[in-house]
């Protein structure tokens, strides 16, 4: 028998919800319109100037890239079930800022790699090659990623504030607010001009700047929802050992070692173990300001901001 039909309240133009939903609307930008000319130039002058760069140089190039493009993807069609569950009109007025923004997300990384990657690879007479081919994904990367999709559609079988808990710790909070996060660093440090011997790759670092500002709502939404769990009755020990579980597997994520020298002198960029330390003390400050009741969740610029941004 079908229910009966109830309007929903008002909107509640205070609520953190909204406002993220209006900051969203307020801060729209198109995927298309990022310059990417300027990347494919430094690559090619890179790879053509560097001594003993060959197609394994190139896929230490590419592996974050790809990683971020995938994780992307996964993602935009795991949110889905979050959405049918909600019954808040606010929560569901962020939330469909959120699924158009992981879909720009996703269009984003599909555009670098036809018009940077592939052009890249055909200009240097190279077989293109494929984004989502297995080489790019270590064991944690997979496995993070099929337990997030398993958390979100949990929901549609027994939407419990247990289980909400457990899919805004996967999603908003270890996905989003820790790998995410430190992948921002890493990319942006190493491709920003930081480092003389790898790339300046200004397309990819504003389309990085743009994620970046997106995300900020969504990690500051989950964290709010789980704050708001917490005190309505969740045990925060599940929203910190759920987090615990999966912290090393963002570690060995960060870490991935597969397309680095054996010679640890000719690692280039960040130094070995930043990455992890870096998520580590994001983990740390995403628990505090979640189950401490007298912290506060950070605004959106704080919640995207990087070590040495102003």
């Amino acid at each position: 028998m079908a229910t009966e039909y109830t309007p929903t309240e008002m909107m509640d133009r205070e609520s953190r919800s909204n406002r993220y939903y209006r900051n969203a609307v307020e801060r729209h930008w198109d995927p298309a319109e990022i310059d990417l000319e300027e990347d494919v130039e430094n690559l090619l002058t890179y790879i053509e100037g560097t001594e003993e760069y060959d197609r394994e140089s190139w896929y230490g190039t590419l592996n974050g890239i790809a990683k971020f493009g995938a994780g992307e993807d996964a993602v935009t069609e795991d949110l889905a079930p979050l959405g049918a569950v909600l019954d808040d009109i606010d929560d569901q007025l962020f939330l469909t800022t959120q699924l158009y923004e992981e879909a720009k997300h996703a269009d984003f990384f599909d555009r670098y790699w036809r018009e940077v990657i592939w052009t890249v690879e055909d200009e240097m007479g190279w077989e293109r090659s494929n984004p989502r081919h297995e080489r790019w994904f270590n064991d944690p990367y997979i496995e993070l990623f099929d337990r997030n999709r398993k958390a979100q559609f949990r929901l549609l079988e027994a939407d419990t504030p247990e289980n909400r808990a457990k899919a805004y710790c996967h999603y908003h909070l270890t996905v989003e607010g820790i790998l995410a996060q430190t992948g921002y660093y890493g990319m942006q440090t190493s491709y920003g001009g930081e480092f003389e011997e790898l790339p300046h790759l200004t397309g990819l670092v504003e389309g990085f700047t743009k994620i970046r500002s997106d995300e900020g709502r969504h990690v500051g939404f989950g964290m709010n929802q789980l704050k708001k769990l917490i005190a309505e009755g969740v045990d925060p020990a599940i929203v910190e050992d759920t987090v615990d579980e999966l912290l090393p597997l963002v570690q060995g994520i960060t870490e991935d070692q597969r397309f680095q020298p054996d010679d640890p002198d000719e690692r280039v960029g960040l130094e070995e173990g930043k990455l992890a330390a870096y998520a580590v003390d994001k983990h740390t400050d995403r628990m505090r300001q979640i189950t401490d009741a007298a912290a506060d969740i950070p605004d959106v610029d704080e919640l995207v901001q990087l070590e040495g941004d102003d």
